[in-house]
């Protein structure tokens, strides 16, 4: 109550505060903190046709493969840039994450489709005497060989494809996201889902509870499924 004439009168609508700050005893951690919570944006994600779309905008196997990590198997844009050869797993189907968010490290399976493009890529696009660390590297310019970075490179890529594919939207983030949407669509415990992100917290996974649109209705019908069995069959004698 104390919050709520704390924006009244922050607003102008009453000209005093008629809560005594004494009825609550959270009163003070309050001061300084916003009075109306801004609300959560769940983030926008791309619809099947307009993920095809990107991808056949892409004009190198180098930037398939980027993508790829990103849009199916959920890599962050620091981690697609940050990956070395040393990571990459061809025999297991995995990368290893070495520089995730915060700090945390994790190994996460990866569609065949990237092995695919990275070979392509290594085979046919990858400048000679480059940085023999680095996975992507630039390809062209004063830049050649260096390794590539986020808003010179990957960010430029992505702008390119969006307009040639006319999307008005596809952010590494939103690649991401997408990747994770379609994944609880298809399934895929949110655990699981968690560890693939690399969440610290199941409770950053949850957004992908409210992102797939039909998850909650699945699982209400699979439900009720059974209880229509339990009632048809009656209490037991």
């Amino acid at each position: 109550m104390t919050s709520l004439f704390d924006y009244l009168l922050a607003r102008g609508i009453v000209d005093r505060q008629v809560v005594p700050r004494s009825m609550t005893p959270r009163s003070r951690s309050l001061r300084g903190s916003p009075l109306v919570r801004a609300p959560r944006r769940l983030p926008r994600i791309l619809e099947p046709v307009e993920a095809v779309a990107l991808f056949a905008a892409l004009r190198t196997e180098r930037d398939r493969a980027m993508v790829t990590l990103m849009l199916h198997a959920g890599l962050r844009r620091c981690e697609v840039l940050g990956l070395r050869f040393v990571d990459v797993q061809p025999g297991d189907g995995r990368v290893f994450v070495a520089e995730g968010k915060g700090g945390h490290q994790r190994i996460v399976p990866v569609v065949p489709a990237f092995f695919t493009h990275l070979a392509a890529y290594l085979a046919q696009e990858r400048p000679t005497g480059t940085d023999a660390e680095s996975v992507f590297v630039v390809l062209k310019g004063p830049t050649r060989g260096r390794r590539l970075t986020a808003a010179a490179g990957l960010d430029e890529v992505l702008a390119g494809a969006r307009r040639r594919a006319g999307l008005s939207h596809a952010s590494c983030h939103e690649l991401r996201h997408t990747c994770f949407t379609r994944l609880r669509e298809a399934g895929m415990s949110l655990e699981a889902i968690q560890a693939q992100a690399g969440h610290a917290n199941l409770d950053t996974t949850r957004i992908y509870l409210h992102l797939s649109n039909d998850w909650l209705a699945t699982e209400y019908q699979q439900a009720m499924a059974v209880l229509d069995r339990l009632y048809e069959e009656g209490p037991t004698p």
